[in-house]
C-alpha cells in the first residue's frame, strides 16, 4: 500500500481488530492487551503509518514538550532547561521533564506515557531511542530531536551539538603553549561521542606540535565531580604526575581541584587545571576555572525551535547543527614551575 494512504481502518482490517482499538494504541491508551498492542504496532510499522498532523491532540488545548535527560541533577542540566524555557515560555508551551536515572534510552513505559499525553515534540538530551521507539513516535506524528547526542545520530533525526573535538584541541593547545609537556586528561564515558571527540582533540593538539602524549594519563569516567576526584587523586599522586590536567567537564574539574588540594598541590603553581562547559559557577571558584565554553542554552533553544517548527508541519533550515566552542582563560592555568610562557 503506498506510503501516506494507509488508514486506521486499513490497519484494523489487516490485524482483525476494531478501529477504536487501533485508535487506542495510537493514543497510548492502557486498556489494550499487550499481544494486541504488539500486532497493531507491527502493522503500523509495516505500512510506515503516519497520523495526520491535523488530528493531533497537541495542536489544541494544553501544548506540551517532553524534555528527557539521562541525568538532570546538576547545573549542566539546568542550563539546558533554561535554554528550552527561553523558547517555550513565550510560545506558551509547557515542559514535561523526565530523567532516565543515568540510562541513555527510555523504557517502553515512558514511550506509552508520551503517546498518551501527545506532546508537540520530544527533546532528548544525551539519550536516544531504539528503532521501535522512534517509529512509535513517528507513527503518531510526534517529532523528536537530540541535544548532544550519545553516539552517531540516526539519519534524518534533528540534532544539535557543539564542536567537542575543537574544544579538546583548544584546551590542550593552551596548556602546551604555556609550556606543559606532561598532560593528563579525564573524560566522560568512552562509549559517548562527545567524550571521545574531546580526547581526540587532546591527542591532535599534541600531534600537531610533535609532543608525545602518554596513554597512561588518559582516563575515562563519568562527567561528575566524584569521577574527577577519583581520577585526579590517581593522576596527581603518581611520582611522574602530570603538570596539567584537562577535565572533560567543569564538575570533573571540581573533583580535580579537591584532589590537588588534599595532596598539598597548589593550582596553578604546581598543577594547571582546565574544565569544560563554562558553567556559571566556574568564574566564582578560587582560582577561577579556565574552561571551554559550550553554548548549552543556545543548543537547547535551537533544538526546541526545530521541534516546534516540525510540529507545525514546517522544516528546519538544517537537521544537524554543530555550534562552536571557545576557550575561556581564567586563573587555574599557568606555566609549569621553572618555565616562562612566551
Amino acid at each position: 500500500m503506498p506510503r501516506g494512504r494507509t488508514t486506521i481502518a486499513d490497519i484494523a482490517s489487516e490485524v482483525g481488530v476494531s478501529i477504536p482499538t487501533v485508535s487506542k494504541v495510537l493514543n497510548g491508551r492502557a486498556d489494550v492487551s499487550e499481544a494486541t498492542r504488539a500486532r497493531v504496532e507491527a502493522a503500523l510499522e509495516r505500512h510506515d503509518y503516519r497520523k495526520p498532523v491535523a488530528t493531533r491532540a497537541g495542536g489544541a488545548g494544553v501544548r506540551l514538550l517532553d524534555l528527557v535527560f539521562h541525568a538532570a541533577d546538576n547545573l549542566w542540566a539546568q542550563e539546558i532547561i533554561k535554554g528550552v524555557e527561553q523558547v517555550c515560555g513565550p510560545e506558551r508551551v509547557g515542559v514535561v521533564l523526565s530523567e532516565l536515572g543515568g540510562e541513555h534510552r527510555p523504557r517502553q513505559e515512558w514511550i506509552d506515557d508520551v503517546m498518551a499525553r501527545r506532546p508537540l515534540g520530544v527533546l532528548l538530551v544525551l539519550s536516544d531511542l531504539d528503532a521501535k521507539q522512534r517509529h512509535q513516535l513517528e507513527s503518531r506524528t510526534i517529532p523528536f530531536a537530540v541535544v548532544d547526542t550519545q553516539g552517531a545520530p540516526p539519519a534524518g533525526v534533528p540534532t544539535v551539538g557543539s564542536n567537542n573535538w575543537n574544544g579538546g584541541l583548544s584546551a590542550t593547545r593552551h596548556l602546551l603553549a604555556l609550556g606543559h609537556r606532561r598532560l593528563g586528561v579525564i573524560s566522560g564515558p568512552d562509549d559517548m561521542l562527545c567524550s571521545r571527540a574531546r580526547v581526540d582533540g587532546f591527542r591532535s593538539a599534541h600531534d600537531e606540535l610533535g609532543v608525545p602524549w602518554d596513554p597512561a594519563l588518559i582516563r575515562w569516567g563519568a562527567f561528575d565531580a566524584a569521577s574527577g576526584y577519583r581520577h585526579g587523586r590517581d593522576l596527581l599522586d603518581r611520582p611522574d604526575r602530570p603538570t596539567a590536567v584537562f577535565a572533560g567537564s567543569d564538575y570533573q574539574a571540581l573533583g580535580v581541584l579537591r584532589a590537588a588540594r588534599e595532596l598539598g598541590l597548589r593550582v596553578p603553581q604546581d598543577v594547571s587545571v582546565v574544565g569544560y562547559d563554562d558553567l556559571p559557577i566556574s568564574q566564582w571558584l578560587d582560582p577561577g576555572l579556565t574552561t571551554v565554553h559550550q553554548p548549552l542554552r543556545e543548543m537547547a533553544s535551537l533544538a526546541t525551535r526545530m521541534l516546534l517548527t516540525l510540529s507545525a508541519g514546517g522544516q528546519p533550515p538544517s537537521m544537524q547543527v554543530e555550534l562552536v566552542t571557545e576557550l575561556v582563560i581564567r586563573s587555574s592555568t599557568a606555566p609549569p614551575a621553572g618555565v616562562v610562557s612566551a
